[in-house]
Formats: structure tokens, C-alpha cells, sequence
């Protein structure tokens, strides 16, 4: 079908295959390296013909489904290694297709779908991936619409949701259906429902930009109103980087700006350096509670944040927090509080 395809079955694609990841890991700043549904080719009809290689390096299978999975398991773990041994912070992660298997044809776990499956047309076996540590999230394609006939909606996520497992879990939606539908709201409410729905992803971005169906309004306005801290992601890492010092205000060029020292870096430690900051601000003398999203004014990758004329005319109270590489947060530095009237107090810490 005018379509160049790498066996998985021969060990020089596989190889091929992690050179070129590392390759990217290795040469730009990425935070995490994704990759979607293609394993064996999608069936339409067209074989493919891996018989002889299946022959030649079949490891002792005896049917081709299992062989094929047992490469698929192969790549997966050598990507997720070739990933981590270059640089341990980037994240692996996969969109399986929406359905893993079939309930109704036995054999390993299911749900109560009629569609196209991972586990026996694409030979991915995800559930075995994450129950090994080999993708840091988990992203399924639930492209279908809540009643769906073949594949519904609420159906599979209550699946996937229903797995135990501690790797994190991301509904991939459909944009154009989802909004086609009228089903946003539904879906976005279930999502945050489930028990181990950590977050979506929306498929295509181009939907976005468009904003089709006002779905960025909707998300803007309603769904997504406040930043979000990415998740820690590492499962091995979870030490905190320091706390920033010295909050404090400055005149800069002309600004007003809120600016903060960072701890001593030790060398030895390059995990706990800090990559971006977090600027919250509460009402005076409310509760500093770092966990409320809707307090988050800024989220920077430099140690100072511009304020306007308004900020310094409510009194407010700010503190900063510094968040590495892992995507683990510091706790809050010692607050500096602005009364509305005096300007600033707590300058330099006093």
C-alpha cells in the first residue's frame, strides 16, 4: 500500500529505531518523547509477510501472534531504556488504540466492545508494558462518542480506569466527534469522576486552534479556567529541589518585579536544579494553600515575575515555589505580604 514498513521482528529495526530516538533525546531539550498506535500495520486486507523472519528468529514460538507480540515487547523496553539511560528526567509515552481486547473472545483481560484491538490485530500488548514500568503514561484513544454501539465512550473508560496500576492515565479525546456529539461536558466531568483519570489529551491540536465547536472557549471559560502544574512523573525520583530565598521586590528597567535568590546548587544533585517557578498569590491573610490551582498567577522559567500597577493596590500575600526537572515542586519560601497601602512589607526578607 505504497507504505515502507519496519519489521519489528528484525533486531537491526529495532536498533534503527532507538539510534534514532536517542538521537532526539540527546541532542534537544525535550521534556518527554510520545509515540502513537503503530506497531504491526493496522489490518486492510493487505498480509504482511513476516513468515520468514518468523522462521529464521521465531525464539522458539510457535504462533505468530505471540512471536509478534514479543517483538513489539522488545522495542517497547528498549525505547523506554534508550530514553531513560540518555536522559533519566524525559518521559516515554504511548496512545495505544481505545480498545485493548474484546471481552467476548476470551483469553486475557477485555472490555464489552466489538471493535479492532490492540492485544489481536496490532499485537501491542499494553497491559504488559505497564505492569513491566516500560511507559511512564498511558494515553488510550477513546475517540468514540458516550453511546457508541462497537466502542462507547463509558464504557472504556471505565476499563481503563479500572486497572490497578500506578502508571498514569490519560483519555485521549477526539476533538471533532466529542464537539459533533455535544458530549464535552459529559466527558469532562467523567474524566474527573474516575478513580485513576489523571488528565486528557485532545486529538488533533489543529481542533484547538480552530476552535471547533468553541471547544477552546469551553475549555478556557469552563474546564481549564487556572494553570496546572504538570504531575510528577518519576516513580523512582521524588526528592523535592530546595526552596527559592529571599523573596523580595526590585526595580527593574523600569518595573516592578518580584524576584527571589535560588538555593546553592550542588553539582552532584543536577536533578533538584530548578527548571521553572511557580508565583502564587492570596488574598491577605487567607490560608496558603499551594494545592489551589486558581491561586497561581505565573508559572516562569526565570527567578522574577512582572507585576502591574493593580497588584500593588490589593493586599495580597505571594509566595514562590521552584519545580525540577521531574516536575517535583519545592515547598513555598518564606511569604512576603503587600498590605495595598505601604506598597510592599517584608522587603528583603525583614
Amino acid at each position: 500500500d505504497n507504505q515502507l514498513i519496519f519489521n519489528p521482528g528484525l533486531k537491526e529495526n529495532r536498533d534503527y529505531i532507538c539510534t534514532v530516538v536517542k538521537d532526539i533525546v540527546s541532542r534537544y531539550d525535550i521534556d518527554g518523547l510520545h509515540i502513537d498506535d503503530y506497531f504491526y500495520p493496522y489490518p486492510n486486507g493487505t498480509r504482511f509477510d513476516d513468515e520468514a523472519t518468523f522462521r529464521q528468529y521465531g525464539n522458539g514460538f510457535t504462533d505468530l501472534g505471540d512471536w509478534r507480540r514479543f517483538n513489539v515487547n522488545l522495542l517497547i523496553e528498549q525505547l523506554y531504556k534508550t530514553i531513560h539511560d540518555t536522559k533519566p528526567w524525559v518521559k516515554f509515552g504511548v496512545s495505544p488504540f481505545g480498545i485493548y481486547h474484546n471481552a467476548k473472545n476470551g483469553g486475557v483481560p477485555g472490555s464489552n466492545t466489538n471493535g479492532l484491538q490492540n492485544y489481536d490485530d496490532l499485537y501491542a500488548d499494553v497491559l504488559y508494558w505497564i505492569n513491566r514500568g516500560w511507559v511512564d503514561y498511558n494515553v488510550p484513544q477513546i475517540y468514540w462518542e458516550i453511546g457508541h454501539k462497537a466502542a462507547d465512550y463509558d464504557t472504556l473508560i471505565r476499563w481503563w480506569s479500572g486497572l490497578k496500576t500506578r502508571t498514569p492515565l490519560y483519555i485521549g479525546q477526539d476533538v471533532d466527534r466529542t464537539m459533533k456529539a455535544g458530549q464535552l461536558a459529559q466527558k469532562m466531568i467523567e474524566e474527573r469522576e474516575a478513580k485513576r483519570v489523571d488528565g486528557h489529551i485532545f486529538w488533533p491540536a489543529g481542533e484547538l486552534l480552530r476552535n471547533n465547536g468553541h471547544v477552546a472557549d469551553s475549555l478556557r471559560r469552563i474546564w481549564h479556567r487556572y494553570p496546572a502544574l504538570t504531575p510528577p512523573l518519576s516513580k523512582a525520583y521524588t526528592d523535592r529541589p530546595d526552596a527559592v530565598q529571599n523573596l523580595r521586590i526590585a526595580q527593574t528597567d523600569g518595573a516592578t518585579r518580584l524576584v527571589w535568590d535560588i538555593a546553592p546548587q550542588d553539582p552532584r544533585t543536577p536533578r533538584k536544579t530548578p527548571m521553572r517557578y511557580v508565583v502564587y498569590r492570596f488574598p491577605l491573610g487567607e490560608r496558603r494553600d499551594i494545592s489551589r490551582a486558581s491561586m497561581i498567577v505565573a508559572i516562569t522559567g526565570e527567578p522574577s515575575f512582572q507585576l502591574r500597577d493593580s497588584d500593588l493596590e490589593l493586599p495580597y500575600t505571594y509566595v514562590v515555589t521552584a519545580v525540577d526537572r521531574y516536575h517535583n515542586e519545592s515547598k513555598p519560601c518564606k511569604p512576603l505580604k503587600l498590605d495595598g497601602r505601604t506598597r510592599y512589607i517584608n522587603f528583603r526578607g525583614k
